[in-house]
């Protein structure tokens, strides 16, 4: 897929667990773990906007368009 998902990154530099921000953006544990491993299809934008204040980051921080071409 080429868009990644860099969560696992913005959490370890936060020292923040998946299920203290599952707490923080009232998101299930279950479809936060789908959304870190790439397994999601889709994101609402209020999910997405949730998470980037619980993580004090930008939307271009967790998502990223990497189509293998120079990336």
């Amino acid at each position: 897929m080429p868009i990644s998902i860099r969560l696992d990154e913005l959490l370890e530099r936060r020292r923040m667990s998946l299920t203290e921000l599952s707490g923080a953006v009232d998101i299930t544990l279950a479809n936060l773990s789908i959304l870190k491993t790439g397994k999601a299809r889709a994101i609402r934008f209020s999910t997405l906007e949730a998470i980037c204040k619980a993580l004090g980051c930008q939307p271009g921080d967790i998502l990223v368009f990497a189509d293998g071409q120079g990336d």
